[in-house]
């Protein structure tokens, strides 16, 4: 597999970001809407395509942040750079978990079914959509800058040295 180069993988971060922010919205929109139409075939839909989106592509992302963004600064000996990403490490395995509580119960609204708990349900995407909020503030007010900046010196390094072994 080729590995993608920082730009790419950052503007991917990024991207996915914007995603996330979307179906959040659409999940709290989504709670306002049970309060009258819950069993609509709108609703249904909404929450078929938030679970799906949550259930791969974000899961996905962490899984890309686990792999590409985090292991570099965990070597950082800046101590506050090293707790954020622990921070953010241990907010992945917080929304999962909350996830796993949540999708059955998205899932079983779009397939129109009705076991699921109205109160739990908008208690535990409330929890999952400022869980996932400030998660992202974090990493975008300080692990992805840092991270970029170490790409950047590292690309920098690379041509660098590219260059003088060319002369």
């Amino acid at each position: 597999m080729k590995a993608i180069p920082p730009v790419d993988q950052f503007k991917s971060l990024d991207a996915c970001h914007q995603q996330i922010h979307q179906q959040l919205a659409e999940l709290a929109d989504l709670l306002e809407r049970f309060e009258t139409e819950s069993d609509s075939p709108h609703c249904r839909q909404k929450a078929k395509t938030i679970e799906a989106f949550f259930s791969e592509v974000a899961r996905s992302h962490h899984a890309e942040e686990e792999k590409n963004i985090f292991p570099m600064l965990l070597a950082s000996d800046n101590a506050e750079l090293v707790q954020a990403v622990r921070t953010l490490q241990q907010d992945h395995g917080w929304i999962e978990q909350n996830w796993l509580e949540l999708a059955p119960m998205l899932r079983a609204v779009a397939q129109g079914e009705d076991w699921a708990d109205m109160t739990e349900l908008k208690h535990n995407a409330e929890v999952f959509v400022n869980l996932c909020h400030d998660h992202i503030t974090l990493e975008e007010s300080l692990i992805y800058p840092e991270a970029k900046a170490r790409f950047a010196d590292e690309m920098a390094s690379r041509a660098a040295r590219l260059a003088q072994k060319a002369a």
